[in-house]
């Protein structure tokens, strides 16, 4: 796996696109945040492009007890869907994941480095997956799945005792529900995402399991542009052959504000609260999401 030290100029790159087709924001309608949650299609011709960074560090484990030495995971991930078809139930995709870890007690902002070549540090592009997102429904536009397949780019899962990425194929599907009360000051989002990992057995801790997330989210919009949001979600890994099943909760909040007709951004936190056979760490969370 090649290092990709210095593409950080990629990821700047694509905020300017982003911004490049954004357009001024008119107060009268309603804004993306609230119309396009991950339960909504694009129509035909409509884009939707979204880059999504996750950081998550830990000096806990439930592997032990007491305080052990920093570990830090980034995953930058980006998605593409547009639509097909006139009834917008059809949306195809793909995904591609950068990953930057750093162990050691290494501090947490070092993954920004992607000093691949440490012995302390892994980075690369480490999968990429081909989407298709449909309603199954048609009277039930509010409930949409989006289906998966990733695949592997990653040489090794661990190199130097340094964890990149799982080497194995993950056929993800995520199930999608959302409800908007009738004064639109609020909103529900459920999510049930389901995993089902396999390949070799012995090059992956995740070969031969299904991960079940479900997750809930109530959002409050002071505003059409601005919404506040709570959440909780919850992973159990089952063991499907490979002897090794790993649970755990988190808890979290965050925000998304709509900066133009196009355009949004959010921010989130979590914090996992309990788990077994699994780190307990934070996360910090921070996308962009473009419509057009």
């Amino acid at each position: 796996m090649k290092n990709i030290q210095n593409k950080w100029p990629l990821m700047v790159a694509f905020f300017v696109f982003t911004m490049g087709i954004s357009q001024d924001f008119d107060q009268d309608t309603d804004s993306n945040i609230q119309q396009y949650t991950p339960s909504k299609l694009m129509g035909k011709g409509q884009w939707d492009l979204k880059w999504f960074n996750n950081l998550y560090t830990e000096t806990k484990s439930t592997f032990s007890s007491g305080k052990e030495a920093r570990k830090t995971f980034f995953t930058s991930t980006i998605e593409v869907y547009t639509g097909t078809g006139e009834n917008n139930r059809w949306n195809l995709g793909a995904i591609i994941e950068l990953r930057s870890n750093v162990v050691g007690g290494r501090d947490a902002l070092d993954v920004f480095k992607f000093d691949g070549e440490n012995t302390t540090a892994r980075s690369g592009i480490t999968s990429i997956a081909p989407s298709v997102k449909f309603v199954p429904i048609e009277a039930l536009s509010n409930f949409s799945i989006q289906s998966s397949f990733f695949i592997p780019l990653v040489d090794n899962e661990t190199e130097n005792g340094v964890f990149l990425d799982q080497k194995g194929y993950i056929w993800q599907n995520r199930f999608f529900y959302d409800l908007t009360f009738s004064n639109r000051k609020w909103q529900l989002f459920t999510e049930l995402n389901s995993e089902l990992s396999f390949g070799k057995a012995g090059e992956s801790f995740a070969n031969n399991s299904l991960n079940l997330s479900p997750g809930i989210f109530l959002s409050y919009f002071p505003s059409s542009k601005f919404t506040i949001l709570a959440l909780a979600q919850h992973s159990q890994r089952l063991d499907l052959g490979n002897n090794f099943a790993q649970n755990y909760t988190a808890l979290g909040g965050g925000v998304k504000y709509q900066l133009t007709n196009a355009l949004n951004i959010e921010a989130l936190y979590t914090n996992f609260v309990r788990g077994e056979n699994t780190g307990l760490g934070q996360t910090f969370n921070l996308g962009l999401r473009a419509i057009f």
